[in-house]
């Protein structure tokens, strides 16, 4: 196991850095100019150029990657153009946004997902089933930013049941930090009223980010229950006189998560990709948010930046997966 884990490791280097320096020659093909949205519109040309000899960006582009690379290399990612400060401080201050997203999203689709999925299994070509298969249809073709606005319009605007947008209201103080996660440390606080609020600002971001993963998992969960319920160990099972709900969700469901829980690292990713939007649209103050930014203000060292961190997390959260794979089905630990 250790050597698998050494294995996927290495491996993920070059990966991350093609990853980059993909990412660095689309950020130089863009056609906005960081240079002269940093001038201003009055800028004179003169002006525009020294802010580009400055930033280095008039240098060929096999310079500009290698100075990058060293950059990187020392723990340096740059400053933003668009917040005047370290990017390094920004990714530290936004991160935690997005995993809280993140994480209970992903808990939410598991949740609902999997159990979705056993009982679509168990009641094939019923009514049940029927609805589940229409609900994931739906949950896979409905584009998030629509949802989003959706569930603004409906549950903010109004019926006024949940808050708009943002982490906490504007005018509401920010927890001290110990783990970065508002919920967790206002509960670690002891203020249960500012988890409760921050909580519900956390519904609507993590309903919109849950919804495809909720239908993928459910999907994907019905049809290796139904292989898992064709097995003949199922069979003999039921011979010998084990109960219905026992049979499924024990046995039958633990030998049909190895499957599913493949995906989680793909809906992670999903989630990372998929937050670009729905931070922006929710206004939540996490790395999407912070991505989008960049690229509408054409801030070259945040995206780089930020698209490195991602790829990042989803390589650990895949090597993470493996594992947790292989803990769930020992078989699957014994072939890597």
């Amino acid at each position: 196991m250790f050597s698998f884990l050494l294995r996927r490791l290495l491996l993920s280097i070059p990966v991350l850095f093609g990853l980059m320096a993909l990412v660095f020659l689309l950020t130089r093909t863009i056609p906005s100019d960081p240079a002269a949205v940093l001038a201003g519109d009055q800028a004179t040309p003169e002006q525009v150029a020294a802010i580009r000899t400055r930033l280095g960006l008039d240098r060929p582009l096999p310079t500009q990657f290698a100075y990058y690379i060293r950059q990187i290399a020392t723990g340096d990612f740059g400053t933003s153009l668009y917040t005047h400060r370290p990017v390094a401080e920004d990714l530290v201050q936004r991160l935690p946004a997005t995993v809280e997203l993140g994480v209970s999203s992903l808990l939410l689709a598991f949740l609902i997902g999997v159990p979705l999925g056993v009982v679509s299994a168990v009641h094939r070509n019923t009514w049940i089933d029927y609805v589940t298969r229409g609900f994931t249809t739906g949950g896979l073709a409905v584009a998030a930013f629509w949802m989003a606005i959706i569930l603004q319009l409906v549950f903010s605007m109004y019926f006024n049941l949940l808050p708009l947008a943002g982490r906490i209201a504007q005018t509401d103080t920010p927890p001290q930090s110990i783990t970065g996660l508002y919920v967790v440390d206002y509960l670690l606080h002891g203020n249960l009223h500012m988890a409760w609020q921050a909580l519900l600002h956390l519904v609507l971001p993590t309903i919109t980010l849950a919804l495809p993963a909720i239908a993928t998992l459910a999907r994907f969960m019905r049809s290796s229950m139904m292989e898992t319920l064709q097995k003949d160990f199922i069979a003999w099972e039921r011979a010998v006189g084990y109960g219905h709900r026992r049979l499924i969700w024990i046995y039958a469901l633990r030998n049909s998560l190895s499957a599913t829980v493949t995906q989680l690292g793909l809906i992670f990713g999903m989630f990372l990709s998929g937050s670009v939007i729905v931070e922006a649209i929710y206004d939540w103050p996490g790395l999407g948010d912070y991505l989008y930014l960049s690229i509408t203000t054409s801030d070259y060292a945040p995206i780089l930046a930020t698209t490195l961190l991602i790829g990042a997390i989803y390589a650990l959260v895949n090597i993470a997966v493996d594992l947790l794979q292989a803990w769930i089905d020992p078989r699957v630990g014994e072939q890597q």
